[in-house]
């Protein structure tokens, strides 16, 4: 089990804020945990720990949206997805923790800036489009192997294609569930689940369904903008740490 106390000072609010957006209320937030965590233990180890309890998150997000799920989209997305974990295992494998801060701080501050800034277009065609919709599914695959990431690459997809709200979040959790189940076979040949990190994901599930309710609980009463500024301005903050740390290990050398 992690013993350092400062990972458990950012892991608890992080996997909250990640159970809350699970639930439905402040979108791809979820991306925002495994950079936190990752300021005190490798980004290896933080994706590890996390990934048993977002498949929990997963499961009680589903029965929640059990009913409300656009087949013709995940058709597109599901396949593709499983070619963008493929490439993240494939790079994980390859890559030491100094790169991975780095990956992890470019990804946090892109995702950042194009919330503020909205660089992305914000227009698709309406209706499944498999050339988007497999492209942006590769994307967030490997986005999502890589740091859990996977929901704003995502969310460039489905936003405008203009679902009605369930509809929109419980696409989305079938989505990251049949993601997640594939990315845990994948971190299990990477050898991450050892009894440390096992049981410091024992001491973090039980905040899970606390999460999820709240999440569930605030989609319908509260605005997400300032759930999202915070959330993006903590991001921010924590790409930028990343990729400083990331460039000062790339460039120190063994």
């Amino acid at each position: 089990m992690i013993a350092d106390p400062w990972f458990y000072a950012l892991a608890v609010p992080a996997m909250m804020i990640a159970e809350i957006s699970k639930g439905g209320f402040g979108g791809g937030v979820v991306v925002l945990a495994v950079p936190l965590m990752s300021l005190t233990v490798p980004p290896q180890q933080a994706a590890a720990v996390m990934l048993p309890i977002l498949m929990v998150m997963d499961l009680l997000a589903l029965w929640v949206y059990r009913d409300s799920f656009d087949r013709g989209h995940l058709r597109i997305l599901l396949p593709a997805a499983a070619v963008g974990v493929g490439v993240g295992w494939a790079s994980f494998g390859l890559l030491d923790a100094a790169v991975i801060r780095l990956v992890l701080g470019v990804i946090a501050i892109g995702f950042t800036l194009d919330y503020w800034f909205q660089f992305r277009p914000r227009q698709s065609p309406a209706g499944p489009n498999r050339i988007l919709g497999g492209f942006w599914a590769v994307v967030s695959g490997f986005t999502s192997f890589m740091a859990h990431a996977g929901g704003p690459p995502l969310n460039v997809y489905l936003l405008p294609q203009g679902l009605e709200k369930r509809l929109f979040v419980g696409t989305a959790e079938v989505f990251f569930m049949f993601v997640n189940w594939m990315k845990l076979v994948h971190y299990a040949l990477l050898g991450q689940y050892n009894t440390g990190n096992l049981t410091t994901t024992l001491a973090l599930a039980p905040l899970a369904p606390a999460g999820i309710w709240l999440g569930v609980w605030l989609q319908s009463r509260v605005s997400d903008r300032v759930f999202y500024g915070v959330c993006y301005g903590l991001l921010l903050v924590t790409g930028l740490k990343l990729g400083y740390d990331g460039v000062v290990g790339v460039f120190a050398g063994p």
